[in-house]
């Protein structure tokens, strides 16, 4: 995975802006759960403190008190109900007494002297908690409070205090308390849910917003794929256009316009090439005649002859330069293409290499041609047999004497492989991508001294592209190079075949 590519920065933002709101949001969702939940257990108690005390409390005499119990048994079932329930009758003295110990610091027993427990509910039903270890209030409040008791054991109540005055300035408290597991358990449960249902969110949230974001660069790479695509020789071809009005709409738009453009300035340099090379055959081949009328006449010296047949090379050399111009603007124009035919390639190699023998005898360099069998290619016969003649010229040219060249040709898959092989002077490898390039030389005077202008492999390279396939080189100075074509199979035809392939050497 490309961690510095677009699509996977866009998912990382994404997955960490929203990990971060889930992370907030979880985190106020559980806190407010738990404040609800313990402030409804706190209200509920206290409602059902200030109950206690409007219905069985209040006007509630010391003949009386005895009943006290039998009535919250009755009506509120404090062991059944898991409840914890204590009534504390405290008098005026007591009161002023006790709370005076509170403040000294005397604690649960300054508590304890202060009044009488009336009632206290018994071990509830679920054994949660010991209402005896339940202590007494630390001080007396003036209307209404609540606490958390902590009891040994590790169980918690939430307990409520509602104070009742009686008229003869007696005052009773009601104690309602309940146990906080079921709610801790909730809160625990919330924050197992929380906890566990995170990852799986953000695993659906980083794999749909992959999904997403391809989604959204999906006309970006179409974009991409379609600029490969585009060559000097297709640049009337353009862009995908998204329409949807947004920023990759402009930039293909764009895209597109700079495409025209380059169109156009394009072809006028091709056809700038192509006039300029057709123009200068005609005066180019007039300039050879005059040089060689005037060679063959007696009365001109020694020097001025030596002079016109150094001209005349050079006119030669202008006039390749010029041809070899002028193919190019051809091959550019898609001139390979109008005269497809089905051939041997095998075949073609074979004679092209017969033909070409002489050059290599007055070197003595010997010529191999190799073949497993026909191999059927289709294209422009005559432009393939120039790549051969301009790869096998090159290697009789840059070989030195007594060497060899080797031509094979294959078949590798859907593909028809053609390898030209020498034990040459071989090529440095500084200058190997800049072999095809037009009027690239290696060394320029060893080069113009043989005759060349930098022009063959780049047609080389224009005919094999314009045929669908590819060239490369691979070469070392002093051990040879080898160039290797690869060129699309033709498709096979019922009952066609080519005759076997004699071996040149």
């Amino acid at each position: 995975m490309n961690t510095r590519s677009l699509s996977f920065r866009l998912v990382a933002w994404y997955a960490s802006l929203l990990a971060l709101v889930f992370l907030l949001l979880g985190a106020v969702t559980f806190a407010a759960v738990a404040n609800y939940l313990q402030v409804n257990l706190r209200e509920n108690q206290t409602r059902r403190a200030r109950q206690i005390a409007d219905t069985l409390v209040s006007g509630l005499t010391e003949s009386g008190e005895p009943a006290l119990a039998a009535s919250v048994e009755a009506l509120y079932a404090p062991e059944a109900n898991d409840r914890f329930i204590r009534i504390t009758r405290v008098d005026p003295a007591g009161a002023s007494s006790a709370d005076r110990g509170a403040r000294l610091g005397h604690g649960a027993g300054a508590e304890r002297s202060r009044g009488k427990v009336l009632f206290q509910s018994g071990e509830p039903r679920d054994h949660g908690f010991d209402p005896a270890r339940v202590p007494p209030l630390p001080a007396l409040p003036e209307a209404e409070s609540w606490r958390k008791v902590e009891l040994p054991g590790g169980a918690a109540l939430m307990v409520a205090a509602v104070v009742h005055r009686a008229p003869s300035g007696t005052r009773y408290v009601v104690e309602v308390g309940a146990s906080t597991a079921p709610i801790d358990a909730t809160i625990t449960r919330l924050l197992i849910v929380l906890g566990a249902g995170f990852p799986v969110a953000m695993l659906l949230a980083v794999v749909g917003g992959f999904f997403l974001v391809r989604r959204a660069l999906a006309p970006v790479d179409r974009i991409a794929q379609k600029a490969e695509a585009i060559t000097q020789h297709n640049l009337s071809e353009r862009l995908p256009v998204a329409e949807s009005g947004d920023e990759i709409e402009r930039l293909s738009v764009s895209l597109n316009h700079m495409i025209s453009r380059l169109e156009e300035a394009v072809r006028s340099s091709k056809r700038f090439v192509a006039d300029a090379s057709h123009e200068l055959r005609t005066p180019l081949t007039v300039l050879r005649s005059e040089l060689e009328s005037l060679m063959a006449g007696r009365e001109i010296s020694p020097r001025i002859r030596e002079t016109l047949g150094s001209l005349l090379e050079e006119v030669d050399r202008l006039a390749a330069v010029v041809e070899g111009l002028l193919a190019l603007s051809r091959l550019d124009a898609g001139e390979a293409r109008s005269e497809w035919v089905r051939f041997d390639l095998a075949e073609l190699v074979a004679t092209t290499a017969d033909q070409m023998s002489l050059l290599a005898e007055d070197k003595d360099i010997t010529v191999v041609c190799e073949a497993a069998g026909p191999v059927a290619v289709e294209g422009d016969r005559a432009r393939m047999k120039q790549v051969i003649v301009n790869l096998l010229d090159n290697a009789i040219k840059y070989t030195p004497n007594g060497g060899s060249v080797r031509l094979s040709v294959g078949q590798d898959g859907g593909e028809a492989i053609l390898e030209v092989s020498d034990t040459g002077i071989g090529i440095p490898r500084e200058a190997l991508p800049h072999v095809f390039e037009r009027f690239f030389r290696v060394e320029r005077s060893r080069t113009r001294d043989q005759g060349g202008a930098g022009l063959g492999l780049s047609i080389v390279k224009s005919i094999c592209t314009a045929h669908g396939g590819v060239v490369d080189v691979e070469s070392s100075p002093e051990r040879g190079s080898r160039f290797r074509i690869h060129l699309p199979l033709a498709a096979p035809e019922p009952g066609l075949s080519f005759e076997p392939l004699r071996k040149a050497g």
